[in-house]
């Protein structure tokens, strides 16, 4: 069983949620990328998603495409955030799902992608812009090397798209709450526990909402609907806000996740 399932398992044997913070990898620098994982874990995350930069990511909104820009920078490349993977796994053995555009992974070869993130230690991954229709190939080769493959259900999903990308999906559902893209929001949909509970319909797989979660109060509203909350641009906002001093970055990221992870596990304020 795959760390992503496993994880699941442990927080549905004790009647919670997840938190799964999202990070940009290379995001101020790769070496601040790599803390920020260590000390998400220390503040109560469970999984987390590690973004690769892309120069034309159209499922983010500004936050995180500022983030990508300024990892890119760093020339940082997909061959290297599997080695930063590989060096994270001597300290930690929390469940990592790369989030990447399927270019890096095309240019990489499907095969040397899989070959290369599982013996990395990457878990899973989620490709926004390859539909399960046009992932054959890739999950295939994914099955063989134990790697989840978590495809994205949007709130436009009609049934029969749910029940397709369900039985496609491992490791978990990813349910996008707005359609548009990611980016901080004061208010979350009404349609997320309608939608919710009819993706649950189709498929008894852990459900992950995401795209919008900004706050503790909200963090903690989603935990009652999803398996999961996955958080992202609330959290690159706090390392904008701190840019150029890593030490402010790594406390105040750490603070602001502890305190997603609080409303994520049952205390709203």
């Amino acid at each position: 069983m795959n760390r992503i399932e496993a994880k699941f398992q442990e927080l549905r044997s004790k009647g919670e949620s997840a938190f799964m913070p999202y990070i940009c990898a290379g995001d101020p620098t790769p070496e601040i990328s790599r803390e920020l994982i260590l000390t998400l874990e220390k503040a109560g995350a469970d999984l987390i998603e590690f973004g690769v930069p892309f120069s034309d990511p159209i499922a983010d909104g500004p936050t995180i495409q500022k983030a990508s820009e300024r990892a890119l920078v760093h020339k940082i490349s997909l061959h290297q955030i599997l080695s930063l993977v590989r060096e994270l796994r001597r300290e930690t053995q929390i469940p990592i799902a790369i989030m990447t555009y399927y270019n890096p992974i095309f240019r990489m070869g499907d095969a040397e992608f899989c070959r290369a993130a599982s013996e990395a230690g990457v878990d899973g991954m989620i490709i926004p812009d390859l539909p399960p229709e046009e992932a054959e190939g890739l999950l295939k080769i994914a099955r063989e090397y134990d790697l989840a493959t978590i495809f994205l259900v949007a709130p436009t999903s009609p049934p029969q798209r749910m029940r397709l990308i369900s039985s496609w999906s491992t490791g978990f559902v990813y349910f996008v709450s707005v359609t548009g893209v990611t980016g901080a929001r004061d208010s979350l949909s009404e349609e997320i526990q309608p939608m919710v509970s009819q993706l649950r319909k189709y498929t008894e797989k852990p459900v992950c909402v995401g795209f919008g979660v900004s706050t503790r109060e909200q963090a903690h509203a989603v935990a009652q609907i999803a398996n999961g909350v996955i958080v992202g641009s609330a959290i690159i906002n706090v390392i904008e806000k701190h840019l150029g001093d890593a030490s402010a970055i790594l406390s105040n990221v750490g603070e602001f996740a502890a305190d997603l992870a609080a409303g994520v596990k049952g205390n709203s304020h």
